[in-house]
């Protein structure tokens, strides 16, 4: 009998804190072993000349999410899994959305319909509130964080999802006393609805001028407010998806002063700008990028590296929210044909965002390997309840592995891609680094571009509350 289903030999084992050449031996799904030589198993893997890091984990996506009335999302937990594993990712958590007046419960017994069976990689739920009722902090949310649902998102915009001030305040203080991590998406609501209202006036409807409906500062004052509202409550929060300088700064402001106060960034905002939005010659093509917060400008890449390297940004996440371009329901539907507020806010890059990282953070020396393993995967296991499980090559953990080509270099194109979105944001970008197999619990799932993992692969994951946030009952 082998000592070992799998044998990985020959490669560079890198982790947030070491790099080393080691053979990693899988019994169980398990990471059993870490040795100079390793023989004995069922199945050997030759790694050589390869890097063996951690599955990524992207704890930011939007999939199979289709509120009443909504454009409908490209992915659901099929297309958008399988996408994820040929990027190398072996772990998602996506958003359970309350619509307004919905049950909390519900809403999540729904989505567990919509991803039972067809998800291809491991994933856990975060929750998106956007009616905090009584009954809702009272009873469903303190529930649905001991079963397990240990973080939730709110929104500071949006018609349909924004928080005001109050209700802001009483979802933080429900995150205190049970011990949830919020995410927060920080725009400012009456800023942008009095800009887009502006502009439709004077005629500025094209796509490039969401971008002018969404400045910096509106995203500055929103960070700033729900900074002031978490040290209020005396709560941790996490800002998402910030764009640049203003809010990078503003959440620096608050580390430095000790506030529990973290931070996430996503490809869209080291490797996209306004002018994108502009299309060619300002033409419809400026849709494909319109995404909330809008990508800045070149300088704003620079502020955005510079968190990354001071310790500002603790994950690196896709915010992956795939429509596609043409059709019904798509970004350039008839009615998003009228005005840049129609247009579905989002763009697919959970198969591109560990390409986009290493390409341009590794490859061009601005973070070390170890670093773009801690912001890909180990920092988004610790930060949301799955450490030691997920985030590492260890003794223990799963064998959630991705062997990694440093020297393959690849142009980013939509025939290549394996999401239900027609068109990739990143098209024609070349990039240095690429996945060439992705192992899910000691299971090879996808190799060279051919996904093999079939539907219902992925299990759920029940996590535990975040080391981040606060101890329940503190």
């Amino acid at each position: 009998m082998a000592d070992y289903d799998l044998i990985i030999a020959g490669g560079t084992v890198v982790t947030a804190t070491d790099t080393m050449r080691a053979d990693v031996g899988v019994r169980g799904g398990k990471i059993v072993a870490l040795a100079d030589r390793l023989t004995g198993a069922t199945k050997t893997i030759d790694a050589s000349g390869l890097l063996v890091m951690p599955g990524g984990i992207d704890s930011h996506v939007h999939i199979s999410q289709n509120p009443e009335g909504a454009a409908r999302m490209a992915d659901d937990f099929i297309s958008g899994t399988r996408s994820a594993l040929a990027g190398g990712n072996t772990t998602l958590l996506p958003f359970a959305l309350q619509p307004r007046g919905a049950s909390l419960r519900d809403v999540v017994t729904k989505y567990h319909a919509e991803a039972d069976g067809k998800a291809l990689c491991d994933y856990g739920f975060h929750l998106i509130i956007t009616d905090p009722s009584p009954s809702v902090l009272g009873q469903e949310l303190p529930a649905l964080i001991e079963d397990g649902y240990t973080s939730f998102k709110v929104f500071m915009t949006y018609d349909d999802m924004v928080l005001n001030d109050r209700q802001l305040l009483e979802v933080f203080d429900c995150a205190r006393s049970t011990g949830a991590l919020v995410m927060v998406h920080a725009e400012g609501y009456d800023s942008i609805k009095f800009m887009t209202e502006r502009l439709e006036r004077q005629g500025k409807t094209h796509p490039y001028y969401h971008a002018v409906s969404r400045p910096e500062l509106v995203e500055r004052e929103a960070t700033h407010r729900a900074i002031s509202h978490g040290e209020l409550i005396d709560v941790p929060i996490m800002i998402v998806h910030i764009s640049g300088r203003e809010a990078m700064e503003q959440v620096r402001w608050a580390q430095q002063r000790g506030l529990k106060v973290y931070g996430e960034t996503c490809p869209q905002y080291i490797a996209l700008t306004a002018d994108d939005l502009k299309g060619l010659n300002m033409d419809e093509t400026g849709a494909k990028y319109v995404c909330s917060p809008p990508p800045r400008d070149a300088a704003s890449w620079d502020a955005i590296w510079e968190g990354i390297r001071s310790g500002v940004f603790q994950t690196f996440s896709s915010d992956h929210c795939p429509f596609i371009y043409e059709g019904p329901g798509g970004k350039l539907s008839p009615q998003a044909r009228t005005s840049f507020k129609w247009v579905p806010n989002g763009i697919p890059g959970v198969e591109t965002r560990l390409q986009i990282l290493y390409s341009k953070g590794v490859g061009e020396g601005r973070i070390t390997v170890n670093e773009f393993v801690a912001l890909t995967s180990t920092n988004h296991a610790k930060m949301y309840g799955m450490y030691p499980q997920k985030g590492s090559i260890g003794v223990g953990f799963d064998a959630d592995i991705v062997l990694w080509d440093p020297n393959r270099r690849e142009v980013i194109r939509q025939e290549i891609m394996h999401g239900g979105s027609d068109y990739t944001p990143y098209e024609g970008m070349a990039v240095t680094g690429w996945p060439v197999m992705t192992i899910l619990r000691g299971q090879v799932v996808a190799e060279d571009g051919r996904v093999t993992a079939p539907a219902g692969s992925g299990q759920f994951l029940k996590r535990a509350r975040s080391p981040y946030a606060v101890p329940k009952g503190a």
